[in-house]
């Protein structure tokens, strides 16, 4: 899931779990980046926490102690099962490793298809190549300050993250905003479950294009430098972490009723221009997601189809469109 309600008006970014995977892809790589090359200076305790690197000692632990989180639906048709799993993608180490349910479905299925797979290459340079900024565009003097600033207040590569168009930066750093909080990219549910997959001899698929989410990142050229000046001013006031955490929570502890109330407490929907962005960042996408979904398991696969858990809500959430194409949908209670 991903960062919190936007500011009002017409204002897109990150700040919504609706949001593509690239921005915590985005987040992801920059942290690689950072702690590669040095993050930049600061006084000891400036900087949040970084994520733990994965040993072999601590992989062992997460599997003896995994517990499933999240939302699981069993959608079936034509003599074949099928699962949906909405994920979260910042997230604790904790929550990494799926419990006994989760560890099931994948291994009873043919296919992981998520939003976008992270391990293929073709997709990795699609998505550096798409993540560049524009030479010709130019931030006035006191935006751009105010974006390096936050890049200096997060600790992360200057000149790295210079490289990257600005709504790219924002999105970066609206995803890395909770890492006070333990809430990490690199502990994302759908990127685990990329290698997860693999590793248990599993076709592993995309079910979007990087092309399509870099577009839905960047939004409209003409109120790009708006966007990106309420988007700062959420990072300034530290409006981000809290809905961060709320919404992180929700998922791990699989709390439909509150995640189906999502527009009434995420502050995200209360004028008709933040509900049309909900429509463009959500119900959008899903019909499509479900077209994809439903023509690779007529192919005779049997598939777990793993998005963020927002697009699992709602009359055009993905468990009712697959029940308006013919799939019986249960819900599989995790929180046992």
């Amino acid at each position: 899931m991903s960062p919190p309600g936007r500011p009002k008006g017409e204002y897109r970014s990150a700040q919504h779990e609706g949001f593509p995977v690239i921005a915590r892809l985005l987040a992801l790589l920059l942290w690689l980046g950072c702690t590669a090359a040095g993050a930049q200076p600061a006084a000891p305790g400036a900087c949040p926490p970084t994520a733990q690197p994965m040993t072999a000692e601590l992989a062992q632990a997460g599997l003896r102690e995994a517990r499933d989180h999240g939302f699981l639906w069993r959608i079936a048709r034509d003599g074949r099962v099928s699962y949906l799993y909405g994920t979260v993608h910042v997230a604790r180490r904790q929550w990494l490793f799926p419990g006994p349910e989760l560890v099931g479905a994948v291994k009873a299925s043919d296919t992981v298809a998520l939003e976008l797979d992270m391990l293929d290459p073709d997709i990795q340079r699609r998505l550096a190549e798409g993540m560049r900024a524009d030479p010709s565009e130019h931030l006035p003097e006191a935006l751009a300050e105010r974006l390096r600033a936050q890049v200096r207040a997060a600790c992360l590569p200057a000149d790295e993250m210079a490289a990257l168009a600005p709504a790219l930066q924002l999105a970066a750093l609206t995803t890395l905003a909770a890492r006070w909080d333990g809430l990490d990219p690199s502990y994302a549910i759908d990127s685990f479950l990329a290698g997860f997959g693999r590793g248990l001899g599993k076709t592993v698929v995309s079910l979007e294009s990087p092309e399509m989410q870099i577009a839905l990142l960047k939004g409209d050229p003409k109120t790009a430098e708006q966007e990106l000046d309420h988007g700062l001013q959420q990072l300034e006031q530290g409006q981000m972490r809290p809905m961060l955490v709320r919404i992180a929570q929700v998922w791990a502890d699989g709390k439909e009723d509150e995640l189906e109330r999502y527009e009434k407490w995420c502050g995200c929907a209360d004028t008709d221009a933040e509900r049309t962005e909900l429509t463009r960042m959500l119900d959008d996408r899903n019909g499509p997601l479900a077209e994809r979904i439903d023509a690779l398991h007529r192919s005779g696969q049997r598939v777990f189809a793993a998005v963020g858990a927002l697009h699992m809500i709602g009359p055009l959430g993905l468990p009712r469109l697959m029940a308006e194409r013919g799939y019986s949908v249960q819900r599989v209670d995790l929180r046992r």
